[in-house]
């Protein structure tokens, strides 16, 4: 029985500083994705991601940057190791490792649609920001509370939104800083056991990103989306991306929509299910481990586990 893999991206939130320090001083492949990264982007990637304090890292300007070049660098280790996905999803951010998996984006595209992407959306944020004296929008967390009574709530407060639906114990909240505080204490009420404030930047996946889709929209105009070459998924429909038009236009809507996380785990375990053909292995390649929790929370973690790949030992073990 042939084994397949299939590759979930992280997405903004899992960066620290550090991250991939001990993959790319082990690992050569890794270390010259890094490297042009920085000579596309004129940015000093090494110092970014391995000098950079965690409130400076956490600004979508870097921090989408470099989750970007941690998660390819990996991907890129694991390519030298014959470790290639049959299928790739990605979540929010994480999406644009996956295009360029699937052979939608080129190296050199992804990298310069991932920076601009990133300087707008920090742009917007700060905006919205100083409109607001200074007092930063973001997103939340809510655990133990049905993800059908969070849009409730969030449809009841003033600048909040259900935006990423992660599992059915756990949906995020993206709002000004008002409609967090409102969210909150809503949630509660409501019987929400925690309302984690997110390492992120913005209201991402919301209708208060919509300057920022408009603005990305133009900056894509010229890219070149191809078809996928692999199984590709999209956080704007929760289903299976088959052309190249489809996952440009999602792009842009991304930046407004919820990112439905749980869709496109029953899609994908659907298809591992029907595959008797072969043995699959999902894998997390990029910082942290979230997405791998959960995976496990979907129903399909007990047969096929999902593993975080993100150190230079774990990278070694495969």
């Amino acid at each position: 029985m042939a084994k397949k893999y299939a590759f979930l991206f992280p997405g903004q939130g899992a960066q620290a500083p550090g991250m991939m320090k001990d993959v790319c001083e082990a690992f050569p492949e890794a270390r010259k994705v890094i490297d042009d990264i920085s000579a596309i982007t004129g940015v000093d990637m090494p110092r970014l991601l391995w000098d950079t304090d965690k409130e400076v890292l956490s600004r979508s300007d870097n921090s989408q940057l470099a989750i970007t070049a941690a998660s390819l660098a990996v991907s890129a280790v694991l390519a030298e190791k014959g470790i290639k996905p049959s299928a790739v999803m990605g979540f929010s951010l994480g999406e644009f490792p996956a295009l360029y998996m699937s052979g939608v984006l080129s190296f050199e595209d992804v990298i310069k649609v991932v920076q601009q992407r990133g300087k707008i959306m920090q742009a917007v944020c700060e905006e919205i920001a100083s409109r607001n004296e200074g007092h930063a929008p973001g997103m939340a967390a809510v655990i133990g509370l049905e993800p059908e009574k969070v849009v409730q709530v969030a449809a009841a407060c003033t600048g909040a939104y259900a935006a990423n639906m992660n599992s059915p114990r756990q949906t995020v909240i993206s709002a000004t800083f008002d409609g967090l505080a409102q969210a909150e204490e809503k949630c509660k009420e409501a019987g929400a056991r925690r309302f984690i404030r997110l390492a992120v930047a913005g209201p991402f996946h919301s209708p208060l990103m919509q300057k920022a889709a408009d603005e990305f929209e133009k900056a894509i105009a010229g890219v070149t989306f191809k078809d996928p070459s692999i199984t590709l998924f999209s956080n704007v429909t929760g289903k299976q991306v088959t052309a190249g038009a489809e996952a440009k236009a999602s792009a842009v809507l991304h930046l407004t929509h919820p990112v439905l996380w749980t869709d496109e785990e029953k899609v994908l375990g659907g298809l591992m299910t029907a595959d008797t053909d072969n043995e699959w292995q999902v894998l997390e390649p990029g910082p942290g481990k979230v997405l791998s929790g959960l995976w496990r929370d979907s129903g399909f973690g007990e047969k096929w586990e999902s593993l975080p790949v993100n150190t230079a030992e774990g990278l070694s073990a495969l």
